[in-house]
């Protein structure tokens, strides 16, 4: 029986700025798109250092999370993509914030750029039970 697809969507995020959903669930799996660190309310950057957009990024990610029905504590693969890898010990210090064992599984990428200029994006696979 093919699975069928829903749309996930809250404001609590920063609306979709192409051709995407900001989460798609298939089953007990939902697909969480790239988040960066813009400010849900104005679309904007939001303002501050490298830490702050990595919170924001997070942040967005939670929303997400929640708006399918799940926490950050259900995502099982978290892929990180960074301007700059030297941003990688502060990310890890960030996300010990946000997550507690068991991590999920991640990947950390340095790219040379991303949508808007920013400096870090995120996107996650996340399991339902």
């Amino acid at each position: 029986m093919p699975s069928t697809r829903q749309v996930i969507s809250t404001d609590a995020a920063p609306a979709a700025i192409g051709t995407y959903s900001q989460a798609v669930r298939v089953g007990d799996t939902v697909y969480l798109s790239g988040q960066i660190p813009l400010v849900p309310e104005t679309m904007a950057l939001v303002e501050g250092d490298m830490e702050a957009q990595i919170q924001r990024v997070f942040d967005n990610l939670q929303a997400v999370a929640e708006a399918a029905g799940g926490s950050l504590a259900d995502i099982a693969k978290l892929n990180i993509f960074l301007t700059d890898l030297s941003h990688f010990a502060l990310v890890n210090d960030v996300m010990a914030r946000y997550f507690q064992q068991p991590y999920p599984a991640r990947a950390a990428v340095g790219v040379a750029s991303l949508p808007k200029g920013v400096a870090v994006e995120m996107d996650a696979v996340m399991v339902l039970a």
